[in-house]
């Protein structure tokens, strides 16, 4: 059975979970950033995370193709985060659910907003030199200390950094021209 979304196209049931799960996979990283920003406890975000993707799973009858997944998936993060705070309300906690509210809203702007530095920085990215590509994907994708980095590679603590430094500041005049190029 297929139905329209909002632009008309014909979408199938199988294109829709198809859709909704690349959505849910490509998101997992904002989403869980989204939650511990509210929370500030890794193991609870963990578990929040969870049990966000366990009710976007049983709404999917509510999720529309055509329309932006990240709003929708906050939204009820929010609610999780919200639950969260009130079933451990005896726990001595990081922020309260009245804070955590306020938080929600300006952090959803702010997740919206890493979409516009997102393709900028796969370029600019891409341009780096082999050695300097690897460094940043240890260091930030892999989640490798600076000494273990330092360690690997031959170099000192202080060296590790200094090179790092220097690779984000080339990241950040070319995320920098390429948000300016891609300006109206």
């Amino acid at each position: 059975m297929s139905r329209n979304n909002r632009y008309g196209v014909d979408v199938t049931a199988e294109d829709k979970t198809e859709q909704f799960v690349q959505h849910l996979t490509e998101h997992q990283t904002r989403l869980y950033g989204y939650v511990y920003s509210l929370l500030g406890n890794h193991s609870r975000a963990s578990d929040v995370v969870q049990e966000t993707n366990l009710v976007l799973w049983r709404k999917i009858d509510e999720f529309d193709p055509g329309k932006p997944f990240t709003p929708w998936a906050f939204g009820i993060a929010r609610y999780q985060v919200l639950s969260n705070i009130r079933d451990h309300g005896r726990e001595r906690l990081l922020v309260d659910s009245e804070l955590a509210e306020q938080l929600s809203g300006a952090l959803e702007i702010e997740m919206e907003r890493l979409d516009d530095y997102r393709v900028p920085l796969r370029t600019c990215l891409g341009r780096l030199d082999e050695e300097n590509r690897s460094l940043i994907h240890r260091r930030y994708f892999r989640e490798q200390s600076i000494a273990d980095i330092a360690e690997s590679v031959g170099r000192s603590n202080g060296a590790v950094k200094v090179a790092l430094t220097r690779v984000r500041q080339k990241l950040f005049k070319c995320v920098s021209q390429q948000l300016k190029m891609s300006e109206p």
